[in-house]
């Protein structure tokens, strides 16, 4: 800020400054679907709607996007994060985006690329997002990412949108989702990506792919599931950066892991803001129930975050005999990604055991040795001595 005796600038601590003084921060980022729309036709994708004329006509009008980026600014929010579907489809991007960036809002895009224009990367040299973009790649080749992505030229137009972000020194990352067409790419995939100027660790990989939150489609579901990676084969992956994942996933281990009881919501859902193309402020990106979403059109952010989501997250508990009987007492809570979104997205339930993500948990454990052959994690009473151990 600006010292009133001097034309030079003065650092100050923002904490004590007067601005802040009466700011209580609710809210830490928002998270914000631009739209389900989305110009490619991923096989493994759990949200996209293609260009679905109606999905767009049901979008949440400019003014309401709006006014839900002002009360996340108001509530405290540094970062909102627009994704979607595809949020370069939006028609209204740019106008969204200056709007956020004008509100001191950093933003975070999760992008395909396939869309960026010369004019958008200007725009973004010109007035950055202050938040690394985040690209997702489906594949090193023409022939592999076509195969995933299901669009004719696709391949070109990623290409061409990540030039053009290099060409004006635009920061951003890349992350991959490992499918049947591409798993022969992972080393050519982390050469390329070690170019980048902006990546300063090996990307990140999905591959244990959720199943559609708006349980819209069983023949998309049953897609999903024929291209998921084994539990064995997940572990595999995750142990390429050998000691760099076993230092981490231990240390996470000692933190997190241990019996959830009867409580669904132990993670971080309904802390920050989510929310969907048509104003449904959600717990998380996933959670799509009915009864867990909170209309924005017809209410207020901060009440929807100081009262209804910790409301939800106190009361809604397990009663599914079996979840109670297994995910209640399994010490690999933290490790394993069962949760309420994900039992919805696979049962329509909010507590029902996800056979899949239970496999994937005893095969990571197994891995790390707090599991022996055989031993089912439920039933293990000296889990903290052998978290201890690792």
């Amino acid at each position: 800020m600006r010292d009133a005796d001097s034309p030079y600038v003065a650092k100050v601590n923002v904490a004590r400054h007067r601005v802040f003084q009466k700011r209580t921060p609710v809210l830490g980022s928002l998270d914000l679907e631009l739209t389900e729309r989305c110009n490619n036709n991923c096989i493994h994708c759990f949200i996209n709607l293609l260009e679905d004329d109606a999905a767009r006509q049901r979008e949440l009008v400019t003014t309401d996007t709006q006014r839900i980026l002002e009360e996340a600014a108001a509530l405290g929010a540094l970062t909102v994060r627009f994704t979607g579907g595809e949020p370069l489809l939006r028609e209204n991007f740019i106008e969204l985006y200056l709007f956020a960036r004008r509100l001191g809002l950093k933003v975070l895009l999760f992008t395909n690329a396939r869309l960026i224009t010369p004019e958008l990367a200007d725009l973004f040299a010109r007035i950055p997002p202050l938040e690394k973009i985040e690209v997702t790649v489906y594949g090193m080749k023409p022939q592999s990412y076509e195969a995933v992505s299901r669009v004719p030229g696709s391949y070109e137009e990623f290409r061409r949108g990540v030039g053009l972000l290099l060409e004006r020194k635009i920061p951003f990352v890349v992350k991959g989702a490992l499918l049947p067409p591409n798993s022969e790419e992972i080393d050519s995939f982390e050469i390329w990506a070690a170019t980048l100027p902006a990546m300063e660790s090996p990307p990140a990989f999905s591959m244990f792919f959720d199943l559609r939150g708006r349980r819209d489609s069983a023949s998309k579901n049953r897609l999903i599931e024929s291209v998921r990676m084994t539990p064995d084969e997940g572990v595999a992956i995750l142990r390429r950066h050998g000691h760099s994942y076993l230092k981490e996933t231990r240390e996470f281990c000692r933190k997190f892991t241990g019996p959830p009881g009867d409580q669904l919501f132990f993670c971080g859902a309904g802390h920050n803001a989510c929310v969907d193309a048509y104003g449904m402020l959600q717990p998380c990106l996933l959670m799509r129930h009915p009864d867990m979403v909170y209309d924005l059109t017809r209410g207020s952010l901060k009440i929807a975050l100081t009262s209804f989501f910790p409301r939800l997250r106190e009361e809604v508990r397990a009663t599914n005999s079996d979840y109670l009987a297994r995910c209640a007492l399994c010490f690999l809570a933290g490790l394993c990604e069962q949760c309420p979104a994900k039992s919805w997205a696979e049962h329509g339930t909010l507590d029902t055991p996800v056979e899949y993500l239970c496999r994937v948990a005893h095969a990571q454990a197994r891995d790390l040795g707090l599991l022996r052959e055989g031993e089912l994690s439920w039933e293990i009473t000296d889990w903290k001595e052998r978290i201890k151990q690792i």
